[in-house]
């Protein structure tokens, strides 16, 4: 097994995109022929009900992490909360669930985003940047989310 910084993750439920800002996490890779992943996340307490609302469901949901440096490209995740528990203000979520095979190509689809908007030469060299260390979801993303 090895072990790796994680950085943020997103959810997608009921057509949105759910972000819950990590104060702490970690990624563990199980190197099995089922491609597990084993997630903790050290969130604010706020986001309880509705990681004990998954919990209770048992519903598996599609995920992108990103880990180790802001810069990598998201991993996506089929993921199910396992358990939940509080800690002092916040809780620890672990989740667990098989890597995507499917990689998105962020830096590609990001460049066609800016050629479409008519970014051209510093403008888009910085904004590729910006956008690239922050990851913002892509236009071509949002539009993929099924209708609420």
């Amino acid at each position: 097994m090895k072990s790796f910084k994680l950085l943020s993750v997103g959810f997608e439920k009921d057509g949105e995109f759910i972000s819950c800002p990590l104060v702490d996490g970690i990624i563990i890779n199980e190197e099995n022929s089922r491609r597990s992943w084993i997630l903790e996340m050290f969130i604010e307490k706020t986001h309880k009900p509705l990681f004990d609302e998954w919990l209770e469901s048992g519903e598996v949901m599609n995920a992108k992490a990103v880990i180790s440096y802001p810069e990598n490209e998201p991993a996506g995740f089929r993921l199910a909360v396992y358990a939940v528990k509080e800690i002092g203000d916040h809780i620890s979520v672990l989740l667990k669930g098989p890597l995507k095979r499917v990689r998105s190509q962020y830096a590609e689809h990001l460049l066609e985003e800016l050629i479409a908007e008519g970014l051209q030469g510093d403008d888009m060299l910085d904004r590729f940047r910006d956008d690239m260390k922050n990851r913002p979801q892509l236009k071509r993303d949002r539009n993929k989310l099924p209708p609420s």
